[in-house]
């Protein structure tokens, strides 16, 4: 009877393991059991998990080559399976934020940013600030270098109807609103992500111009520090939507 390799059975612990940490988070954050930033923590817990089982599988595979006499060499391909598949998610998401700078506070217009109301600051769930630019005084030049061409957007029509056009356009991307203020021009909303459910919050100012309305936005998140590019890439793709309505 061959010998079993422990490091092989070892590696599809660590594998599955990191599988199942991997899948609860998001689960476990959808039922409201626990918060998002700790689902987004498990897993990275669950990625580090997953490079072991890769290292042990490896050598799991090496010491249960034909010669070896030893036994658990599927076991051992379950380790590096769940490792690579779990390390490639990473890089996936990584890489989906570029080179982002690690800030969470995105606005059209650095200079004279549109501001949160105070149902906004006491939002719940919400650990960082909305007073801009909140991350610290480096964040609007990272912005700057970060996305250099983020900035306001000129349209032809009124402010009203440009404050309409903006009220569409944010219940296209699925964003649910929260205030539409006809009078100071300004639409208040929230996006959730679909995986981890980070809530982000935005706020859109119209304002009127020589040449029609003028439009700016400021997204930023409730929870964490980087944000991978994801309010600036709200931003963009909203600005996208009116441009091309």
């Amino acid at each position: 009877m061959s010998e079993r390799s422990r490091v092989a059975a070892i590696s599809a612990g660590f594998g599955v393991t990191a599988v199942v940490i991997a899948l609860l988070g998001p689960v476990l954050i959808l039922l409201g059991l626990i918060a998002p930033l700790m689902g987004f923590t498990s897993f990275a817990l669950a990625a580090l998990l997953g490079i072991i089982s890769l290292v042990l599988g490896i050598i799991g595979l090496l010491r249960t080559r034909k010669s070896s006499g030893r036994s658990g060499r599927e076991r051992a391909w379950v380790g590096v399976g769940t490792g690579v598949a779990l390390i490639l998610v990473l890089l996936n998401g990584i890489s989906s934020g570029g080179s982002a700078p690690p800030i969470h506070d995105v606005t059209t217009s650095i200079d004279d940013p549109p501001a949160f109301s105070d149902a906004v600051r006491n939002a719940p769930g919400r650990a960082n600030g909305v007073d801009y630019p909140d991350g610290g005084p480096s964040v609007p030049d990272q912005q700057r270098n970060g996305f250099p061409d983020l900035g306001s957007l000129q349209l032809s029509e009124s402010p009203a109807d440009v404050l309409e056009r903006c009220r569409e356009a944010a219940e296209s991307l699925g964003w649910t609103v929260t205030l539409v203020d006809a009078e100071a021009l300004r639409i208040e909303a929230y996006d959730t992500t679909s995986v981890f459910r980070f809530v982000d919050d935005i706020v859109v100012r119209v304002r009127p111009s020589s040449t029609g309305s003028v439009v700016d936005l400021r997204s930023n998140s409730r929870v964490g520090g980087g944000d991978l590019g994801a309010n600036a890439a709200r931003i963009i793709a909203f600005l996208e939507i009116l441009q091309n309505s």
